[in-house]
């Protein structure tokens, strides 16, 4: 028996409201949505692999398309019929591992060199 209390989509205002802190998010047909651009087939694979282990370990799935150069990320809550928080906090979790740039951290992580474009992979939102 599930006791897990329902699911209540949220209103378009209250969407609109919460994709402000994720500006590169859109909402369309009834689904959050996220394009990534990347620089071949090898940075598309990394993110629809990284997205996925986030959806397995949220145990909450996205519709993803994915193409060479691309991937789109669709988030909504079908047991809602709507945008819920789950949606949104998948993808704030999605975009801290697809945007990180430990390189610009000031770590002990130097991350991707940008300037060759042999190790390229995402095309990152600066």
């Amino acid at each position: 028996m599930n006791t897990a209390p329902k699911e209540v989509a949220f209103s378009e205002a209250e969407i609109a409201e919460r994709l402000q802190r994720l500006p590169h998010w859109t909402y369309e047909r009834g689904w959050i949505r996220r394009k990534y651009r990347t620089h071949s087939w090898k940075g598309t694979l990394m993110v629809v692999n990284a997205v996925g282990h986030l959806a397995e370990a949220a145990w909450h799935h996205p519709d993803i398309t994915a193409s060479y150069a691309w991937v789109e990320v669709r988030l909504m809550t079908h047991t809602a019929k709507g945008i819920t928080a789950k949606d949104f906090e998948l993808a704030t979790k999605i975009e801290e591992v697809v945007q990180w740039r430990p390189g610009r951290a000031g770590g002990a992580l130097e991350g991707t060199p940008e300037h060759d474009a042999r190790f390229a992979y995402i095309k990152y939102d600066d």
